[in-house]
């Protein structure tokens, strides 16, 4: 119904911005990973939407990029997951790191996340990953890349070629202190957990 928006940035307070648009102000809910990326007030402004409709109100969310807005859709389709919830998931993580997640079947990474329990995680990786490569087909600009290479990913693939298990591994990474780590560290430190 409303693909999108271009105006000027009239308020912003996470997780709640408005933007004009000829005269008419749209309040539009983001996640905190567009949010941070907008810019100051005032400002011209353009926006990927999907617009909500339920019984008890009409919301309007916003993302920055087309990658955001197909993986916020996807995890509408999530039983127990709604909008908030998606919020959430696109506020505490990029798409690539949450297409990550779901290809590596990396429930500790999810739980991280406020209001992701153990069960809603691997639901979300049960759920997504048939879903995950339509996603990861949609054009992705900004931050958010679906290709994007990590140390950890790095590692993860590492430690799969000598072949531990997906689960093994992510319970083992799940456990290190990696930030900051290169992928040779990251592999040096789980080989002696082992």
């Amino acid at each position: 119904m409303i693909g999108s928006l271009r105006g000027h940035l009239r308020h912003k307070q996470p997780p709640q911005v408005i933007i004009e648009c000829s005269g008419v102000g749209y309040e539009i809910e983001t996640p905190m990973s567009t949010f941070l990326d907008l810019p100051e007030i005032g400002s011209e402004v353009f926006l990927y939407t999907h617009f909500v409709v339920r019984e008890d109100a009409q919301t309007l969310f916003g993302f920055s990029t087309e990658g955001e807005k197909a993986l916020f859709r996807s995890l509408l389709k999530v039983s127990g997951i709604g909008a908030k919830m998606g919020l959430a998931i696109l506020s505490g993580m990029t798409v690539s790191d949450f297409y990550s997640c779901v290809q590596y079947e990396d429930t500790a990474m999810l739980i991280k996340i406020p209001g992701v329990g153990k069960k809603t995680a691997e639901r979300l990786i049960i759920e997504m990953r048939d879903r995950i490569d339509q996603i990861s087909k949609v054009p992705v600009t900004g931050k958010a890349g679906i290709t994007e290479s990590n140390p950890r990913n790095e590692a993860f693939h590492a430690l799969i070629s000598l072949g531990y298990r997906a689960n093994e591994i992510n319970q083992l990474l799940g456990k290190l202190d990696i930030s900051e780590k290169s992928a040779e560290d990251i592999i040096r430190l789980a080989l002696r957990q082992v």
